[in-house]
């Protein structure tokens, strides 16, 4: 097939609306809007099986935000990609705020970060993908763990932590928190492709005042859990995210001066590219407001990020380092398009 700047024909982009609430599914070949499915309040993130052809999606709050909700949610929506209908919702009580995801497809078990309880700390859920029975709960030892990764092999795990100054480090096969890598609160994380890497953005997001310490990307060696590097960036970095080439990609606030809302006034957001192996910074990308989750085609070729702010999903071509589309997400207010996953046709 010829390459094209678009995605495979019969392939889709699935992208939440935090307050649609909504999952809008696009066409990645030519962009056309196909299906607005709703689903239970405040989805968070997306992730796709193929094995099952089922896209789980988190449903966090009832309302609001991290630290200033009106009461978190312990759903998991369960959505069948080929006929877009919600198939089923897992109950994750006793836990609650489910955030971040993670697949091993070789296990058959999905990952889900959620926030502590009155008497657990934050933790990991571990989720059978063939039955969706509840198979474990791996404490983290922070309050609210967000985004979670696995290495390549499935045996550990890395979940950031807002308000803690450390990312959990997970051993899998042992079902415990065996390490905590000091990061001053942290955001997104991806890991290299043959995982000997971790890729964690920090500090936090604190929408009321300036990065505590300088922000940027730790650049982790995963075998001594020490910090070898830091990329720096001008703002505050959320997503992370590496491609199918190794390519590092971020997503960087852009704040405005004027006084804004719970989440700031925010100017267009800034997607960084950094090159496979060296990390040399090869390009930005003007993106939405708000850069907030960030996924990219299964050959690498295109780039996708939601901007909370702006309730789009900005489509970057990465090898012209320029954008080619911009998708409009609908939503009912000031938290707009959120997860985002990349759905491959069986075909293809």
């Amino acid at each position: 097939m010829t390459p094209t700047i678009a995605g495979s024909p019969g392939d889709l982009l699935a992208v939440v609306s935090q307050t649609g609430p909504t999952v809008t599914f696009f066409d990645a070949a030519t962009h056309e809007r196909l299906d607005v499915l709703e689903v239970p309040p405040q989805p968070h993130e997306l992730c796709f099986d193929p094995d099952s052809r089922l896209l789980y999606c988190t449903n966090t709050y009832r309302s609001g935000f991290y630290r200033a909700n009106e009461g978190r949610a312990h759903e998991l929506t369960v959505i069948d990609v080929d006929t877009r209908t919600v198939v089923d919702i897992l109950d994750t009580t006793p836990d609650h705020a489910p955030h971040g995801l993670a697949l091993d497809r070789e296990r058959a078990r999905l990952y889900v970060s959620v926030e502590a309880t009155d008497t657990e700390p934050g933790g990991v859920l571990i989720i059978d993908t063939r039955t969706h029975a509840r198979l474990g709960r791996i404490p983290t030892m922070a309050p609210g763990p967000h985004w979670f990764a696995l290495t390549p092999d499935g045996r550990h795990g890395y979940a950031t932590n807002k308000e803690a100054p450390f990312v959990s480090v997970v051993d899998l096969d042992r079902g415990l928190c065996t390490g905590r890598i000091p990061v001053p609160g942290s955001e997104g994380l991806a890991l290299s492709l043959d995982g000997q890497q971790l890729y964690v953005a920090a500090p936090k997001a604190d929408f009321a005042a300036p990065p505590s310490v300088p922000p940027g990307i730790r650049v982790i060696d995963t075998a001594t859990n020490e910090t070898v590097r830091t990329l720096p960036a001008r703002g505050t970095v959320m997503p992370v995210h590496v491609t199918a080439t190794g390519t590092l990609l971020a997503g960087e606030l852009r704040p405005d001066t004027t006084p804004g809302g719970p989440l700031g006034s925010q100017l267009p957001g800034v997607l960084s590219v950094f090159a496979p192996g060296t990390l040399d910074l090869i390009g930005e990308v003007e993106v939405g407001r708000l850069p907030l989750t960030i996924t990219s085609s299964p050959d690498g070729r295109l780039g996708y990020v939601s901007g909370n702010l702006s309730s789009t999903v900005t489509v970057v071509d990465l090898t012209a380092l320029r954008p080619i589309a911009t998708l409009e997400v609908d939503r009912a207010d000031i938290s707009g398009a959120h997860g985002l996953a990349y759905i491959e046709s069986p075909q293809n």
